[in-house]
């Protein structure tokens, strides 16, 4: 996942694609206050000092910015002439201060969350998300740019920077400045209530999560879980000053019952309480209930769009995406699911017929919800001889970031070294630099393990983003790389699932995308592309880790250093695509609400939740789900993560990814000529070109709509 950091990004998903992001810096200086002047989120000749920061100095220093940055606006905008340095370079410089110190804030707020944060949170986003509306409607600025478009200078500019200048002319139309009287004012307050409700939402996701535990006595009835498993949950319970084993609704607990807990209503109460979080259902039903959040979110959204004359919200997301309109994203979800549901539904009635065969399940059961993650491990393994569980003491996590780095320097030609003495986020936080012929180049920081206070989930966002200032030196990229694996035991170091190591290529793929820019104007530099290719880079990595070479690169046994067997890595390839269509059509049931939700939705129906669920439930799932199901409700994605009507995103480019790793599969996967080409075409240009004419770079064609399909061995 890549979570944007700049301020509309991470204030929710209120402007998915509002503010015009500028290039290359002229600096106006900060002229601090003395009561500033310590404060560390206002000091940006270094990396951010994270150990220093209070929560006291969020607000200052937000409120000292968003003056700062105004009066830079207004500056620049009285000038008689318009140039790209007495112009655009002063507000890229403001906002890129901005976007730093905001990046500080949203990442604690995200791996390190409290009460005092998130009251100061709160209050900050009602400020930014005044500034944001300020910026985008402010008129001078608006004839700024397009004085500056149309200027003899704009022919001299690079691609980069008259794209910039062109994607920020479209940004203010979607930021409203063409809007006056009561409709301006409308539009401030619907962009000010959705960033609100975001944050609440995901807040509620949060607390749910951390509000509800089950601790269990009896070892007896944990039968099937793992060792690990066991060790985890008895040193959880420790932790809470409790006996026994404990469990929350973090994901390694969840998928430690689902998968192997053999006490079937054991899963079902686990089942339930993770699919009804924050919602009007479960154990804690009512309490943190985002639904009148979503029904006030999508009816907002609405009228966004509306306000702007779009027809729907998902038409005004696509404004900016490789899809161009609803239609297209409808029917290639469609057409995806027309390709991939009977082999599903057939999947399905295989494994129901095994859990009757094998007295899992009666004669006459169906198989529920809470049975598919146990029942699948045990056709795998019957099928495949294959256990995901018994695979992780080949995957201790120091062995895998190392063989994932030595990946990288082979395909990419970039050293990754760890540094230490670095102030972190979070004490479990790790901090590495990125060296090209011996030269640093960027850096990032690693977070792995789920601990408390801290989103679930696996994303990628920007602290510091590249771009050449005006006195010739580069502002170096720095990514923040954030997972939740489950951690060490007492006499074990932390060991991956498989699962989990392609998750951690999946977003070092984003920070590589991130941190391998060459492009200098920050507004298109890094994963500034749109929203429906940024998955692209990350889910082509996951790739590598299915490859025999890479596979002793990056596994060891943890005791005996051991790789991994070859019978078991030929096991693992021979069940890569296990259930694949039925993983496909999963995606396809989050897209297809994600999108028809804003495109359907009407103003005020209070039923649209209920009716999409019903009928995704009904046409599209293969696996149905109890009525009490509330799957939205903790959709962080698209009602806090900034993929609303953008879920899609996933399949759209893994078509892109898998069709482009069929390249490195001809030509080798560890060859660095072809890494290279890739850093060239893709990795490097960020949004400097349209994507489609960067994958055609690469590959020297359109892609093949039907290599997803052909990877995941359907059809």
């Amino acid at each position: 996942m890549e979570r944007r950091q700049f301020l509309q990004l991470s204030l929710g998903t209120a402007l998915a694609m509002s503010l015009p992001k500028f290039g290359m810096a002229h600096p106006l200086p900060l002229d601090l206050p003395t009561t500033l002047q310590d404060n560390p989120l206002l000091h940006f000749d270094g990396l951010p000092n994270f150990g220093a920061v209070e929560i006291s100095h969020i607000t200052p220093a937000i409120d000292f910015l968003l003056k700062h940055n105004k009066d830079v606006v207004k500056r620049v905008c009285a000038q008689k002439s318009i140039t790209w340095d007495n112009f655009y370079a002063p507000i890229e410089d403001a906002q890129n201060k901005l976007d730093r110190v905001w990046g500080v804030v949203a990442h604690l707020h995200s791996v390190k969350n409290s009460d005092a944060l998130r009251a100061v949170y709160q209050d900050i986003t009602k400020s930014t998300s005044d500034y944001e509306s300020w910026f985008g409607m402010y008129r001078p600025l608006y004839e700024g740019f397009k004085k500056l478009a149309k200027s003899d200078e704009f022919k001299t500019y690079t691609q980069a920077q008259q794209k910039a200048i062109n994607d920020a002319l479209l940004d203010f139309k979607l930021s409203g400045v063409a809007l006056t009287g009561d409709k301006a004012k409308r539009y401030t307050q619907v962009v000010a209530r959705l960033s609100e409700l975001s944050t609440q939402f995901s807040n509620n996701v949060l607390d749910a999560d951390m509000g509800w535990e089950l601790v269990i006595d009896d070892k007896a009835k944990l039968s099937g879980l793992s060792d690990i498993a066991l060790q985890k949950a008895e040193q959880s319970a420790k932790s809470k000053d409790k006996t026994g084993y404990r469990f929350g609704l973090d994901v390694p607990s969840y998928l430690a019952i689902t998968t192997y807990a053999d006490d079937r209503e054991l899963r079902k109460q686990m089942y339930e309480a993770y699919r009804t979080r924050a919602s009007d259902k479960g154990q804690n039903a009512g309490k943190w209930d985002n639904t009148p959040i979503i029904n006030e979110l999508i009816d907002l959204r609405l009228e966004l769009a509306q306000l702007l004359g779009y027809k729907n919200y998902a038409q005004y997301v696509l404004a900016k995406r490789m899809a161009k309109d609803t239609d297209e994203v409808l029917g290639f979800l469609k057409d995806l699911l027309a390709k991939t549901r009977p082999t599903a539904k057939k999947q399905m009635q295989d494994l129901q017929k095994y859990g009757r065969d094998i007295g899992v399940l009666g004669q006459d059961d169906k198989i529920e919800p809470w049975d598919f993650a146990y029942l699948s491990e045990k056709q795998k393994q019957a099928l495949y001889n294959i256990d995901k569980e018994a695979l992780r003491v080949y995957f201790p996590v120091d062995k895998v970031l190392n063989g994932m780095f030595e990946v990288t320097r082979r395909l990419f030609g970039v050293d990754v070294r760890e540094k230490t003495g670095v102030s972190l986020p979070h004490p479990d936080t790790r901090f590495f630099e990125l060296y090209q012929d011996g030269k640093h180049i960027a850096s990032f920081y690693l977070d792995l393990f789920a601990r408390e206070n801290k989103r679930g989930g696996a994303w990628h966002s920007t602290a510091i983003g590249h771009f050449k200032k005006s006195t010739g030196d580069t502002q170096k990229p720095v990514s923040m790389l954030v997972c939740n694996f489950g951690g060490a035991t007492s006499d074990k170091p932390a060991l991956l699932l498989h699962s989990e190591v392609e998750t951690l290529f999946h977003e070092f793929g984003h920070g590589l995308h991130h941190m391998l820019t060459q492009v200098d104007v920050l507004a298109l530099s890094g994963t500034r592309v749109p929203r429906d290719a940024v998955e692209f880079p990350s889910q082509m990595l996951e790739n590598w880790t299915w490859d025999k070479d890479v596979l002793a690169l990056i596994s060891a046994h943890y005791e005996t250093g051991e790789p991994i067997p070859m019978d078991m890595v030929q096991k693992m390839q021979t069940a890569k695509n296990y259930l694949s269509a039925t993983s496909i059509v999963r995606q396809l049931e989050y897209a297809l609400f994600d999108f028809r939700l804003h495109v359907e939705h009407k103003q005020g129906d209070k039923k649209t939740l209920s009716r999409l669920r019903d009928d995704i439930r009904q046409n599209v799932s293969v696996l149905g789900e109890p009525d009490w199901v509330r799957m939205a409700h903790s959709f962080n994605h698209i009602f806090s993560g900034g993929y609303s009507a953008g879920y899609y995103s996933y399949l759209w480019s893994e078509v892109l990814a898998s069709d482009a790793f069929t390249r490195f599969d001809k030509e080798g996967l560890l060859k660095r000529q072809t890494g290279q080409d890739f850093v060239n075409a893709i990795l490097s240009q960020g949004g400097a070109d349209e994507p489609m004419k960067l994958f055609e770079q690469f590959m020297g064609r359109k892609p093949q709509n039907d290599a997803l399909l052909k990877a995941r061995g359907i059809g």
